[in-house]
């Protein structure tokens, strides 16, 4: 079994990312009619590094980029000026899943929001990843809102 290491992106892991991302159908479709140059992927990696509330994270295993999350570190008025952790674009390789590196990344990127005095972590899943619900489930989440979303252009 290969060693991971979780940890904040670089530039390089890129086009590594994009990649993870268009193996995935729900994500692919997503992409369906967006022309961009690699280009754009720097960009909006350079703004997420710039930030110092996001955190770009990667799993890589043998050199090979095999994860990646991102996270949000958002202050709040509620619960007494807690900071909240956010997690969203969680893809581990296809090849990978069910070998415990999900739940692994999961868990440091739990540990990251606590390190940085987080008092609650939250996610969201598309409503058609019924695996994804039972594996954040199994990690201790709770299906505890519903959320909505529109499209801007």
């Amino acid at each position: 079994m290969p060693t991971t290491l979780f940890r904040r992106a670089a530039q390089a892991d890129v086009a590594a990312i994009v990649a993870l991302l268009g193996e995935d159908p729900i994500s692919a479709a997503r992409q369906a009619g967006i022309q961009v140059g690699p280009e754009a992927y720097v960009q909006a990696y350079q703004a997420i590094d710039a930030d110092p509330n996001q955190l770009l994270a990667v799993a890589e295993e043998e050199g090979e980029i095999v994860g990646t999350l991102q996270l949000t570190f958002i202050p709040g008025l509620s619960r007494g000026g807690a900071w909240r952790g956010q997690i969203e674009a969680v893809h581990v390789s296809s090849a990978r899943r069910g070998s415990g590196v999900g739940a692994a990344f999961l868990r440091w990127a739990i540990e990251t929001c606590r390190a940085r005095g987080c008092k609650l972590v939250q996610l969201t899943t598309d409503k058609r990843r019924v695996d994804a619900h039972r594996f954040y489930e199994r990690l201790g989440f709770e299906g505890s809102h519903l959320g909505y979303k529109i499209k801007l252009d």
